[in-house]
């Protein structure tokens, strides 16, 4: 009687694989990912998706829309609900490992296309990482060990999916626990007195060593996690240590399936651990290792990875392990197994586990409706609108860049400066300097997130003055549109609301702390203006920056926004704060006020990064149509309102124009809300003029700001352009998120989230006649058209 049997395959067959996952969702589907194809020694990374019908046996390639995963090996996936799985990790071979991304598949809507976006995370992640194990005990996805691409390690980070924002914790446990360890295992338990705990068994030590030890991580009521080692019974059958193994749970049978020791060649059996009775018993077994298993009623199936006979060339055959003749030397084992079998056939469709569980696709009342995923395809973000949606959805990014969401680790800090980047200019007597004891001041993210609103501005007149002085004569020697260099942070509109500032380099980086340079050393940034107005700390907020650009003048790069004006700001909440907290008459020429504007006017108005993004602050309007026409713009520059020739129509397309509300409304279109005595100066662009333009300036991507967006960035043009702005909760009217972008050396654009503040707080302009000459700008909304011609 065989235990063991190989399963005929049809169709789409895919290549033989190691290193891949298969993952088991409703439909009776299991769903291969990526792994790595050819033999060990010379072998491809690969990235495809697969689905395996059980009734069939029928393979067959998944169509992907989104933004679906890099090629990876060695990474982990589960399924978190019905037709939904979730992957995190791996390696992209040549020593490098894949980003710390969370990818979430969505097959719900249809079994043959799926919909991967990147779950949009807050924080600090668990960070890259390969021959890890990623588990979900509802709410909570649990990624535990593996390899950081230095060495094994033994941490352990949780995420409740039903809380949103979406955010990584590192479990601090004050138990005992595992040790360090890569390629072991890890699964959840359904019955007993071990229900609900991630069970880890296995995997290779520090030192090289295949380990034998299982380890219970359990929650408690009160939040706290621990860990328990299992117990073994020493006079019973002891498991062999391995590496590269699967394990499943059946009841309560923990079912440890192939892998390898350290000792080349070496046979291994099933090893079934019960966790009742603490004992182990062993099972004639088939010989693989990092291959993949899952579980379907009571057979496990086992696809890819080496054999033991071949140990260099994968295989490509599915074997089925027929529990019911494998249990059958051991009674008490195979009672249990009766005991899951009937508990199967009469359990209720509300309790079974989120994989099985016969729930249409239309069902609403997962946990990921909520949080992992913001929308089905086709279905509406009204409701969402703090959210942060992931790039791509319903779309086919036929960019070169990549919009990811995910926690910017240590190897772009690691690299310190690129290659590419410049180094910071010496300065003389530069930790005296006036810039120096601005910075000192006034970047303490801790201590001014949550600024009063009359809160004493800590410098004098004539210290702005001086730094006024140090920044301008920096401009002066810089051209009128910048070029930089990857990585680099881009902000949008801060319109002086400092504690925003201060929360996103609290969150995310910032370029100074504690008295050194912090994360400047990897990244540049670039501010795209709209400095002041509107907020409570202009001063405090354009003081900064001018101070950074100061200390740190060839890695902060500032460009100038439409409220960068005289003609503005002396209306909307600078000019008021300058009287009140500096105590002066705005419109002395000795006046701050009137410096700071002097400045304002040789701020440049582009940038263009790595030779493919351009960023501006507004947009490109009507007239734009070349680079070199902003290039060949002279300053000091004033803004001119009252446009009477081409090159002021110029200046005003590149600060005050906005896209079209739509991919479906082209060419220029009037900008009611901007310009509402209907003078045609400030406009609206359509997609059309988008591409035109990124095509005769041989560039990629627009970035602007200009425009409040609910989740603080958006895509317009299919893609081609997109929008971010930085302050939260605009004029205390909008509740919107704010967005940084995080561009990585790769072009991977990582928007990082902040979230408004429920602090009641008040703006300069309150007074109802004086919003009625220029309200704030409402928000813009999601993108909602047609983009099929821009995709």
């Amino acid at each position: 009687m065989n235990n063991f049997e190989k399963v005929e395959a049809f169709g789409q067959l895919p290549q033989a694989r190691f290193g891949h996952t298969i993952t088991y969702i409703a439909k009776g589907k299991a769903i291969l990912f990526g792994g790595a194809t050819g033999d060990t020694g010379k072998y491809s990374i690969t990235g495809d998706t697969f689905s395996f019908d059980m009734q069939s046996k029928q393979w067959k390639r998944v169509e992907v829309q989104g933004t679906a995963p890099s090629p990876r090996a060695a990474h982990s996936a589960v399924c978190v609900d019905v037709n939904q799985i979730v992957i995190y990790g791996g390696a992209t071979g040549g020593g490098s490992l894949a980003s710390d991304d969370l990818y979430l598949l969505d097959l719900r809507s249809n079994d043959d296309i799926g919909q991967w976006t990147v779950v949009p995370v807050v924080g600090t992640t668990p960070g890259r990482r390969y021959g890890h194990t990623l588990t979900f005990t509802k709410p909570f996805l649990i990624v535990f060990g593996g390899n950081t691409g230095q060495e094994p390690v033994n941490d352990c980070w949780c995420v409740n999916v039903e809380k949103s924002p979406i955010t990584w914790a590192r479990l601090e446990c004050k138990s005992e626990q595992p040790l360090a360890r890569v390629y072991h295992s890890a699964s959840i338990c359904t019955n007993g007195s071990a229900n609900g705990m991630v069970v880890a068994f296995g995997g290779r030590s520090n030192d090289q060593i295949a380990l034998n030890d299982a380890w219970g991580l359990r929650r408690h009521r009160d939040g706290r996690w621990d860990w328990v080692k299992a117990p073994y019974k020493i006079d019973k059958e002891q498991p062999v240590g391995r590496y590269q193994h699967t394990t499943l749970f059946v009841y309560s049978m923990l079912v440890v399936i192939g892998g390898r020791t350290g000792n080349v060649g070496e046979t291994l059996t099933i090893d079934v651990y019960d966790t009742e009775t603490s004992e182990w018993s062993k099972f004639n077994s088939i010989q693989r290792f990092r291959h993949s298993s899952w579980l379907v009623d009571t057979s496990i199936f086992v696809y890819g990875g080496f054999e033991l006979d071949s140990p260099n060339i994968p295989t490509d055959i599915i074997s089925k392990i027929n529990l019911n003749r494998l249990l059958l030397p051991s009674e008490t084992l195979t009672n249990k197994l009766a005991q899951y079998q009937h508990a199967q056939r009469n359990v209720s469709p509300q309790s079974l586990s989120p994989q099985m569980t016969p729930v249409s696709p239309d069902t609403q009342a997962s946990p990921l409706n909520n949080s992992l995923i913001q929308k089905k395809p086709g279905q509406s973000n009204q409701n969402t609108q703090k959210q942060q949606k992931p790039f791509g959805q319903n779309q086919a990014d036929k960019s070169q860049f990549k919009f990811i969401n995910q926690a910017v680790i240590a190897e772009e800090a690691r690299d310190s400066k690129a290659p590419n980047k410049k180094g910071r200019v010496p300065q003389t007597a530069q930790e005296n300097n006036i810039a120096h004891l601005f910075i000192t001041t006034l970047l303490q993210p801790k201590t001014f997130i949550n600024i009063s609103e009359n809160a004493k501005f800590l410098f004098q007149a004539q210290h702005i003055i001086m730094l006024c002085d140090q920044a301008e004569a920096i401009l002066k020697e810089q051209p009128m549109v910048l070029r930089c260099k990857a990585p680099i942070k881009i902000f949008g509109d801060i319109h002086g609301q400092y504690s925003d500032l201060m929360r996103f380099f609290d969150l995310w980086g910032s370029p100074f702390v504690d008295g050194k340079d912090s994360d400047i050393e990897a990244f540049d940034y670039l501010f795209l203006g709209d400095f002041v107005d509107r907020g409570n700390h202009s001063l405090e907020t354009i003081c900064l920056l001018l101070a950074l650009k100061v200390r740190f003048p060839e890695s902060i790069h500032l460009i100038r926004g439409n409220h960068e004006d005289k003609w503005i700001n002396n209306g909307f909440g600078f000019s008021e704060e300058c009287a009140q907290r500096l105590g002066e008459d705005p419109n002395d020429e000795d006046s701050v006020f009137a410096r700071v504007n002097r400045l304002f006017e040789w701020l440049p108005l582009a940038a263009i990064v790595e030779d493919k993004i351009i960023c501006l602050h507004g947009g490109i309007g009507s007239q734009l149509n070349y680079v070199a026409e902003i290039e060949n713009l002279q300053r000091p520059l004033e803004v001119i309102h009252e446009v009477t020739t081409p090159e002021q129509q110029l200046v005003v397309d590149i600060l005050w124009s906005d896209p079209t509300d739509t991919d479906q409304d082209f060419g220029i279109q009037p900008n009611i809300i901007r310009d509402p005595a209907g003078t045609g100066n400030i406009v609206k662009f359509g997609p059309d003029r988008v591409i035109n333009f990124l095509i005769k300036n041989n560039l990629s991507l627009i970035i602007r700001a200009h425009e409040c967006v609910m989740d603080g960035f958006e895509r317009f043009a299919g893609g081609q352009l997109l929008t971010v702005f930085s302050a939260t909760d605009y004029c205390g009217r909008h509740k919107n998120a704010g967005a940084v972008l995080i561009l990585k050396r790769n072009l991977e654009i990582v928007p990082k989230l902040i979230y408004p503040q429920n602090l009641n707080a008040h703006n300069w302009i309150e007074d109802e006649e004086a919003l009625k000459k220029r309200p704030p700008t409402p928000p813009r909304w999601k993108n909602q058209g047609q983009r099929r011609s821009y995709d």
